[in-house]
């Protein structure tokens, strides 16, 4: 929970930019002007988005078995599910913080930490419409190169990052069958 104190803060900091925004748009300050534009579209964005993100949250979690999720992308799964995690990630689209719902529901399932920060950052460098992007303007040999340092990168720090976190001792732990089923 928050304090009252940092509530207070986030109160006045939203105030105060609702203020510089028709701060700007009165006086006729261009930057104003467009950091208030750009909040509008992305809150729209955000009311469009979001809603559809956490359906799909909530169909994963009832239609995806937790076992079926640790078998395939949890501690045992090695290669095979960074590869699964990679392809997952490739596959969907949206903003990244669409991600960050979906990489919690897999953690809650039993994917390991290791595969869930891969997943992460194969969704903010990999996805397939964003790759197609890239390559219709820079071309298909800088986004090869560009996916295959970035992989085996995204690769490198998450099994540092689960390492750290098992030294940590901030362990997942395994859902049960009960639990998985909803009983």
């Amino acid at each position: 929970m928050k304090s009252r104190n940092t509530m207070r803060f986030e109160y006045i900091a939203a105030a105060g930019f609702a203020g510089w925004v028709l701060l700007a748009h009165g006086l006729d300050i261009a930057v104003g002007q467009r950091m208030g534009d750009q909040f509008i579209i992305f809150s729209r964005e955000m009311i469009c988005m979001i809603p559809c993100i956490f359906i799909l949250i909530g169909l994963l979690d009832v239609w995806i078995p937790g076992h079926w999720i640790q078998k395939h992308i949890g501690e045992e799964s090695g290669f095979r599910g960074a590869l699964f995690a990679v392809l997952l990630a490739m596959i969907q689209g949206g903003p990244l913080y669409g991600a960050f719902p979906i990489a919690h529901l897999l953690r809650k399932k039993g994917c390991s930490m290791r595969n869930v920060f891969i997943y992460l950052g194969a969704f903010s460098t990999l996805k397939i419409p964003m790759v197609l992007f890239e390559v219709s303007f820079l071309g298909w040999k800088f986004t090869l190169v560009r996916a295959t340092v970035a992989l085996p990168v995204f690769a490198l720090i998450a099994v540092a990052m689960a390492a750290y976190m098992r030294r940590a001792g901030l362990q997942m732990r395994e859902i049960s069958e009960d639990e998985d089923t909803g009983r």
